[in-house]
């Protein structure tokens, strides 16, 4: 099947009605100014060299060659009407030029919005030209008496004004391009969303992991530079730092605050490699320590810091901050990825979440509220000798105060949330205590948090499982008693629930969906879970987080002590 023609551009109606409207404007002011109306021949011919204008706007050579001769059109015929205007005594020469040199800015303006800045520079020069030219040979042959400076100082106001309005349409175009181009937030936000999902597609899953691509990085410093102790952090909001990754033969208290006099500071602040002869952790009281800190650059930003400690003197020469920044270098935008693919995660699921909150609240929590109203007012209206209905109704209406409770209850967990300021253990115990007097449970706390913080992606799973571990121990248990421990010393974590229900055998199998979802919370933040039965009864739900020398070593004594 052959190809259809090509259609050709129409005029915008706009753009057709001003250019005739300034053809009967300047026809109208060289009647008056000539009182001749054979002057007018000058219009027709403007009126004819405008068809291409109208018929092809976009033709590659009518178009430009039409709006060239409009232009010596309109010089020739100003020293024309000019002088039959000052023979008729109307008004100057000068003056009688203002008459038609207006219709100059109709072929400027058209070249410069179709993006012909060279042609406008090309009639502005025609235009100069001609003035001048027509001008002396009118002014010659009239004979000194019409010799008048006005008519040239009108002819330059006019070129000057043809060329600012060159110069505005020209800019007014482009700012439409760019209007016409830009795209909407939400297009835009629909691209690159669009973009990530491809390429974290055709990435290994554990590449967008923070956690994981910070280890690596700790493994590839063991390569380079000697080190007893080392940290990848990376902040967190409120000019503190999180450590995403850490290794040390001993519980490391890193500092992580942006303002304290230390390299940590120093280094984030100039983006430069920075080393130190004092420890940058605020636990280990070491003599002799060298401390080297290289911040994670990504393009101008700084989104984390590396520190690597040694315990002898003059461990990191210049050879060997080469080759740490050689690695930390690519090692920064891979850990600025996985940052930013978490934070859109989270982004994400904290706004369905909210989602869903709003609609079973402004929903299914309405209509089962009705349904009570209803039944109360069956209740209400029955009559005395209806006792079994009465009875059924009863049942009935506490069943449905049962289902507006756990909906109530599923509301607050899904707008439960960290508090960046409040901390873990907080919001974990804020949930503990709602569903334990909600249920009638008596809860134990044992809270144990570090001021240091861990990264808001991580802190959030950590309280989803806490919550799915009470609202399981809530639902399926039968429990009375309900022992809630957190225990946070970043990067490590702990958080345990244990309760004196009946434990994990076949009678609670409604439970496994959750410990199925807990499972996989833990293993996206490289957690494990851990469920093992209480003695004598009930079931103790722990997810830990990284490893603390420390808190292994006492475990480990006290299993020891425990088993002699």
């Amino acid at each position: 099947m052959a190809a259809s023609p090509p259609v050709a551009p129409r005029p915008h109606p706009l753009a057709v009605a001003a250019r005739f409207v300034m053809l009967a404007l300047v026809a109208l002011l060289t009647l008056i100014a000539t009182r001749d109306p054979d002057r007018l021949w000058w219009i027709v011919v403007l009126l004819f060299l405008s068809i291409p204008g109208v018929v092809a706007p976009r033709h590659p050579v009518l178009a430009p060659a039409a709006r060239f001769a409009e232009v010596v059109v309109v010089g020739l015929a100003a020293s024309d009407v000019a002088a039959a205007a000052s023979a008729v005594g109307s008004l100057g020469l000068g003056v009688g030029a203002e008459v038609i040199l207006p219709y100059l800015a109709v072929p400027l303006t058209v070249a410069a919005l179709q993006r012909r800045s060279r042609e406008g520079a090309v009639l502005l020069g025609a235009a100069a030209g001609t003035l001048l030219a027509s001008g002396a040979v009118t002014m010659t042959s009239g004979g000194p008496q019409i010799m008048q400076i006005g008519y040239l100082a009108v002819c330059a106001q006019w070129l000057i004004l043809g060329g600012l309005g060159t110069f505005a349409a020209d800019t007014l175009r482009r700012w439409m391009l760019v209007r016409e181009t830009k795209p909407q937030p939400y297009a835009e936000a629909t691209r690159l969303l669009t973009q990530l999902r491809s390429v974290a597609r055709q990435l290994p899953g554990a590449t967008l992991d923070p956690g994981g691509i910070a280890e690596h990085l700790l493994e590839e410093l063991r390569a380079v530079a000697p080190a007893d102790r080392a940290a990848v952090l990376t902040a967190s909001g409120g000019g503190r730092l999180v450590v995403l990754a850490q290794s040390a033969m001993e519980r490391v208290d890193w500092e992580t605050t942006l303002d304290a006099d230390s390299a940590i500071a120093d280094a984030w602040a100039s983006q430069q490699p920075a080393t130190a002869s004092r420890s940058q952790s605020r636990s280990h009281r070491g003599a002799e320590v060298s401390a080297l800190v290289v911040p994670l650059v990504a393009g101008v930003r700084s989104i984390g810091l590396v520190v690597v400690e040694s315990n002898t003197s003059l461990a990191y020469p210049a050879p060997v901050v080469a080759k740490v920044t050689s690695v930390t270098g690519p090692a920064a935008l891979r850990l600025e990825a996985a940052l930013l693919f978490d934070e859109v995660r989270s982004l994400a699921t904290n706004e369905e979440r909210q989602r869903l909150a709003r609609e079973i609240h402004d929903g299914v929590a309405q209509e089962l509220v009705m349904v009570g109203y209803g039944i109360d007012n069956a209740l209400a209206t029955l009559p005395e000798d209806a006792k079994e209905t009465a009875e059924e109704l009863r049942t009935l209406r506490g069943e449905v105060t049962r289902v507006i409770t756990e909906l109530r209850l599923s509301l607050f967990e899904l707008r439960s949330e960290v508090d960046r300021h409040g901390g873990l253990a907080g919001a974990i115990a804020e949930y503990a205590r709602t569903v334990g007097s909600a249920a009638g449970l008596r809860v134990h706390y044992t809270l144990d948090e570090s001021t240091a913080r861990l990264p808001a992606a991580t802190e959030a799973e950590l309280l989803r499982i806490a919550q799915e571990a009470i609202t399981n121990a809530r639902k399926h248990a039968g429990a009375s008693n309900l022992w809630v421990t957190c225990e946070v010393d970043p990067p490590y974590a702990r958080i345990e629930v244990t309760d004196d229900g009946q434990g994990m055998a076949d009678k609670r199998p409604d439970g496994r969906y959750g410990l199925a979802i807990m499972n996989e919370r833990a293993e996206r933040i490289r957690g494990r879970l851990e469920i093992r039965p209480r003695n004598p009864s009930g079931t103790t739900v722990a997810v830990v987080l990284g490893a603390s020398p420390r808190r292994d070593s006492v475990r480990d004594s006290g299993n020891a002590l425990e088993g002699e």
